[in-house]
Parts: C-alpha cells; structure tokens; sequence
C-alpha cells in the first residue's frame, strides 16, 4: 500500500512564508512527477507547481517566482517553499505523486489528505 502523508498548513499573514511536505511512503517501488495542487470552495482542483524525477518544474502563472518545489528522490519527498502569501493562496493543498508500487503491474495517481493554507490580511 502507497500513502502521500502532507505536512506544513496553516494559518499566515499576508506576505509570510509557509512550506509544505510530501513524503510518499509503503511500498513505494518507483516515482515519476511529483506537484502540487489547490482547491478552493466549490473550485476545481487546479496545478499549482509540478516537478520531473529529473528536477524539471512548471508553476501556474499566479505563483511564478514565488513558490518554488523541489524534491528527494532517495528520501522520497516533494516540498513546496511559498513565499509572499497572499489571500488569494488561501486553499487545500494536495501532494501528488505518479508511483509505482513493487506489487502493483503499472503506475498510479496518488494524492495526500490535504492540508488546509489560510492567508488573511
């Protein structure tokens, strides 16, 4: 069994910094992208940052040059560092990760719980 475990939400002023965890852990055999994504109220879920094995990344436009992912291949996590929150961060963010499990015959989407990001002004 695979699990995404999140760690790091909360509740900042606007302009603060928070940094979200992702560590995938069971039997966790092989991992492709890892991202991140938010949803707000009655919105969809949408991609906030994306990251390659390799390290390549994307960003949606809004958190451009102010969030910034990276992962650990050996140690099997992914990081989100957002800087310069505003209201508009205001979300649950999802971990996301394309895994291959030892005993599984292919690869699967695996999202975490959720972590609520609260950013009031």
């Amino acid at each position: 069994q695979v699990q995404l475990v999140e760690s790091g939400g909360g509740s900042v002023q606007v302009g603060e910094s928070l940094t979200l965890s992702c560590a995938a852990v069971g039997d966790v055999f092989r991992i492709n992208g890892m991202g991140w994504y938010r949803q707000t109220p009655g919105g969809e879920r949408d991609m906030v940052a994306r990251i390659t094995h390799e390290g390549g990344t994307t960003y949606e436009d809004s958190v451009q040059g102010r969030f910034n992912i990276f992962r650990d291949n050996e140690k099997k996590t992914v990081t989100l560092r957002m800087d310069t929150l505003g209201p508009e961060d205001s979300a649950v963010y999802y971990c996301y990760a394309r895994i291959l499990a030892r005993t599984a015959r292919g690869w699967s989407d695996y999202w975490g719980q959720g972590t609520q990001v609260t950013v009031s002004s």
